[in-house]
């Protein structure tokens, strides 16, 4: 019952990003053109080729990619949080967004045209943040605290954006095209869809098939050992698949944050905590978050345009928040 209200929620919100926008379009002739451009299906939604060239050349591949970016955003904070057993863990908080941003810019900035691609450089930085917060948590004690590995996320998160700013100092000819990058967009077209595709493809892969073995690493290494489950094992392939998703994210849109703590969090309040639920749902929840951002994004002072890094800003930091309350709230 939950995935379909996921997908039709998410085909409502595709449908209206396909809409936004300063060109006005019958809602009718778009749901028309979607159903033309799939197999086997030939309608004639009476559009000018000028319309038609803007909902497929401009509108549907930046639709497309807010939802891959969104979906995989979300997906890897709730492998983060299986992985750590902390429900404030976010690709965000943990320093693996701030990790694929400097590899990004360093890759834009200092190493133009090498052979070191963005989507690997991202790769690199990501994992190395998630492994220093994670190191740094641990070295202060209680490891998997929720206070200790947050704050160990929010140090390295300050220190790797520090180094960040720094290099893009020394390329100052970048410097417009890494600060709207730092700020999120999703208006890349088909070139960037495709170039994350097969980076989601392996992530949002691993991650599903580990839904299960996250669930039982939930109650705890002993029981889980007894049940046959390696936790260490299965603790690194979700943290290196999570850490490939977010740095494909960012590697093609910027940094987005609150995406991986907002929808996880939802799910679970909405269809329980099993992650056999919360990944795919997370997956699709993120998706039409993401899209919808963006729309707002496009509409809200139009016809200028908001990076849609702030509007996740303006939902997720509040939301942050009542997430902290909820936790003292229960622990008192």
């Amino acid at each position: 019952m939950w995935l379909a209200g996921a997908l039709l929620l998410l085909a409502a919100v595709v449908i209206a990003g396909l809409l936004g926008g300063a060109a006005d379009i019958s809602p009718w002739q778009v749901v028309l053109q979607v159903a033309d451009w799939l197999p086997f299906v030939s309608v004639d939604a009476g559009l000018a080729p000028v319309e038609q060239g803007l909902l497929y050349e401009l509108r549907l591949p930046r639709v497309l990619l807010a939802a891959v970016v969104g979906g995989l955003l979300a997906m890897a904070g709730a492998g983060y949080q299986g992985v750590f057993r902390n429900p404030l863990a976010d690709p965000y908080l943990l320093g693996a967004a701030a990790g694929a941003g400097l590899m990004t810019t360093v890759a834009v900035v200092l190493l133009p045209g090498s052979a070191l691609s963005t989507p690997v450089a991202a790769f690199a930085g990501a994992v190395g943040g998630v492994f220093l917060a994670y190191a740094l948590g641990n070295a202060a004690g209680r490891t998997g605290g929720t206070a200790t590995l947050v704050l160990a996320g929010v140090a390295v998160t300050s220190f790797l954006t520090a180094i960040q700013t720094f290099v893009q100092q020394l390329g100052v000819e970048e410097l417009r095209r890494v600060y709207s990058w730092i700020l999120g967009d999703v208006g890349g077209g088909w070139d960037q869809l495709l170039l994350v595709l097969p980076y989601a493809a392996v992530s949002v892969v691993v991650l599903m098939a580990h839904g299960r073995m996250l669930d039982v690493l939930a109650v705890g290494d002993e029981e889980a050992g007894s049940l046959g489950v390696r936790a260490a094992r299965v603790r690194l392939v979700v943290l290196l698949a999570a850490s490939l998703a977010t740095a494909s994210a960012v590697a093609v849109s910027g940094l987005i944050g609150f995406v991986g703590i907002v929808v996880p969090h939802v799910v679970r309040l909405l269809a329980g905590g099993s992650y056999r639920s919360v990944l795919p749902l997370s997956l699709i929840g993120g998706a039409a978050f993401l899209v919808l951002a963006d729309l707002l994004a496009r509409t809200v002072i139009a016809p200028a345009e908001l990076p849609i890094g702030v509007v996740t800003m303006f939902v997720g930091a509040p939301f942050f928040v009542a997430v902290l309350r909820m936790k003292r709230g229960v622990a008192t």
